[in-house]
């Protein structure tokens, strides 16, 4: 079994507060309210909280994952975070409308990806793999957490997918497998959280939302969304990953992982909507709203991480942290 991750470097007074709680214990926290709810310092605090969900971190104790202060710590910064997603999304209610428009590739599609697939170097290439590894290497995870909160069709149609993603019973074709197999290849380190200190906020923020709303059984809906989110449009994305690496001649062992979603993906769109979200809205129609929101809020998180990365990489620069 791998080692626990190593807790990071604080970036901030709330993350600072939150490390030493889950140190020592003691909990001392400082005003919510003043932090940049999209910023490196509550970002990176509300990341280490939902890891204690997961894998944990070496020296913090098991019994610190349901400490009440540490969630009474945790859910002041959701509500930060939910509360600036919600102001920054527009609403809406209709899902098949969301649905159609995550079908349609642009003329001209924009993006890493596309970026990548032209113009992008060997170096860039290492960079998107490093920001991905804090959510590929627990692919699927933050939405195993919906799978009790449904029933009936909507839970069969998610497994389905779900099983996929987790090698269908070979622990060699998980997709977080194939994932650390591309990191070996591509010389990173492939350790679970390794790079958690080189992050950004936009990386974690992505990450973040998939936590929440598979924590949360409220936010039942949004998870959905969220997955249709990613499924809808993994397939063409990772086509456009394939040709890149392809392009730059890096070794197939670096190439499997997106070639393994080209395929999959494109079954897991069909799956997602016609066996998770339409039964889910014929039997909970109340939760449109909350499926469209995280349609929207997965794509705005993805967005402003597209433009750190871009912003940085076109003038020469990493977009990585340190």
């Amino acid at each position: 079994m791998s080692a626990d991750p190593r807790l990071p470097a604080p970036r901030g007074p709330l993350s600072d507060a939150v490390i030493e709680a889950l140190r020592s214990g003691v909990t001392v926290l400082p005003a919510v309210e003043r932090a940049d709810p999209y910023g490196e310092d509550l970002q990176l605090a509300l990341y280490c909280l939902y890891e204690l969900h997961y894998r944990g971190f070496a020296g913090v104790p098991d019994e610190r994952e349901w400490d009440p202060a540490v969630l009474t710590i945790r859910a002041a910064m959701e509500h930060a975070f939910l509360d600036r997603l919600r102001a920054d999304v527009e609403p809406g209610d209709d899902v098949t409308a969301e649905l159609d428009a995550l079908l349609v590739e642009p003329v001209e599609p924009a993006g890493l990806s596309q970026y990548l697939r032209t113009t992008g170097e060997p170096w860039q290439v290492r960079e998107y793999v490093t920001h991905r590894s804090l959510y590929h290497l627990k692919e699927a995870d933050p939405q195993a957490w919906v799978i009790p909160r449904l029933s009936g069709a909507v839970k069969a149609g998610l497994v389905t997918v779900e099983h996929d993603e987790y090698g269908a019973g070979d622990a060699r074709r998980m997709h977080s497998e194939l994932f650390a197999e591309m990191m070996r290849a591509l010389d990173l380190d492939p350790a679970y959280g390794a790079h958690l200190d080189a992050a950004p906020a936009e990386t974690l923020a992505e990450v973040n939302l998939m936590s929440y709303c598979g924590l949360h059984r409220g936010m039942r809906g949004a998870l959905v969304g969220q997955f249709a989110a990613v499924e809808l449009t993994s397939s063409p994305g990772s086509d456009r990953l394939v040709r890149a690496f392809r392009r730059l001649g890096l070794p197939d062992a670096a190439i499997a992982f997106y070639a393994e979603h080209v395929e999959a993906d494109a079954v897991h769109e069909q799956v997602v909507r016609r066996n998770v979200i339409a039964p889910l809205l014929a039997s909970e129609p109340h939760l449109a709203a909350d499926v469209v929101f995280g349609i929207r809020a997965a794509e705005f998180l993805a967005d402003r991480f597209a433009d750190r990365v871009l912003a940085r990489w076109t003038r020469g620069a990493s977009s990585l942290r340190g």
